[in-house]
């Protein structure tokens, strides 16, 4: 039986670090290749099975290197993840007891226990308890308090889930998981608007650019920002509407054509708006979120058409207050060619930022 780690053994172990899985697959190949008793080897593969979800490889490597070494603390861990998600919760609560017998000072060995147990419901306190025991064993250890973050969850313990993202935090600033769900907690809380919202997911995503979860929350927010553009159209076009009184209650509205000075202050009301509106939705925006509106622009229908909206909204709202009108049959009708769409598809297309 090998005694020292292999070099091979080594560099892939730091390659599956690096998630570089399919390189330290050929390494460990390679390295069984030479020397099949090298029971290292074999749980290092076992670890890659693990992160490719190819759990029944999992328990085949891992009962190689148990063959080798009985008493590797580190395979009876491994082998328990994969006896778990094969439905084995039986075989997998032995061998997480196992991990525990041989090494009881491992928090990754208490941490698999826990794993193990949470396989039967009634059981779940216990699986706090051992999650608790796993942090004491290991205070500064990343690993251990997301261990106690699932433990949490499982009991509806969110002062402990909290306390596991920020301790985390603290330790791997960097940790994908935990930003993950501190900028879910982040969203979610009253208050919180579409600006902010896309800044915490697009932090979150540059610590995890494979998360589905953040990229969506990300579009969702950045799509409820362009929506807020139409909203200034059509306060331009009230605006507008008011300027000229389209819609005169006693039927005698303002002379027309409306003075030119009165026109330009309209114009540069509605140019306020924009700027205000402008500045205060897309000012300081990071460059994650910058990019993530284009990619929107390019990806999505429904973004494309409320930027096209809010142009063509604020063109009418120019178009009715900058033409000298003589009668107010033909602004009328651009001001219900900007109006009427936008309102319409602000009600149908809510259910899109869900």
């Amino acid at each position: 039986m090998t005694t020292a780690e292999h070099p091979l053994t080594e560099q892939a172990a730091a390659l599956i670090g690096l998630d570089r899985v399919d390189e330290a697959k050929a390494l460990l190949t390679k390295r069984l290749a030479e020397d099949p008793e090298d029971f290292r080897a074999w749980v290092r593969l076992a670890r890659c099975h693990l992160r490719e979800r190819e759990f029944e490889d999992v328990v085949t490597t891992t009962g190689e290197a148990l063959r080798i070494a009985p008493q590797d603390c580190d395979a009876w861990i491994v082998r328990m993840y994969g006896l778990r998600r094969t439905g084995r919760r039986d075989e997998a609560l032995a061998a997480a007891q196992e991990a525990v017998r041989i090494s009881p000072q491992s928090w990754q060995a208490v941490n698999a226990l826990a794993e193990a147990v949470s396989a039967w419901q009634p059981r779940w306190p216990e699986v706090l308890e051992l999650a608790q025991t796993a942090v004491r064993l290991a205070p500064e250890e990343p690993g251990a308090y997301e261990g106690l973050w699932k433990a949490a969850l499982l009991n509806g313990a969110f002062d402990v889930r909290d306390h596991a993202i920020r301790e985390t935090l603290r330790l791997d600033p960097t940790s994908a998981w935990a930003l993950r769900e501190l900028a879910e907690k982040q969203a979610a809380a009253p208050g919180t608007g579409p600006k902010r919202r896309a800044e915490v997911y697009a932090s979150a995503l540059a610590a995890d650019p494979d998360s589905n979860s953040m990229r969506m929350g990300l579009d969702r927010a950045v799509f409820q920002m362009l929506r807020g553009t139409r909203w200034l159209a059509v306060l331009s076009l009230v605006l507008a509407g008011a300027a000229i009184d389209l819609f005169p209650s006693d039927g005698n509205g303002p002379e027309l054509p409306l003075p030119i000075g009165t026109r330009l202050y309209v114009l540069a009301l509605i140019a306020v708006v924009w700027a205000f509106g402008a500045w205060r939705r897309y000012r300081k925006l990071r460059a994650g979120v910058r990019l993530s509106v284009r990619s929107l622009l390019r990806r999505m229908f429904w973004a494309r058409l409320v930027l096209v909206q809010a142009m063509v909204g604020t063109l009418c709202a120019v178009a009715v207050v900058a033409v000298p009108w003589t009668d107010r049959g033909a602004p009328q009708v651009v001001f219900w060619l900007g109006l009427g769409p936008t309102l319409l598809t602000i009600w149908f297309d809510r259910p899109r930022t869900r």
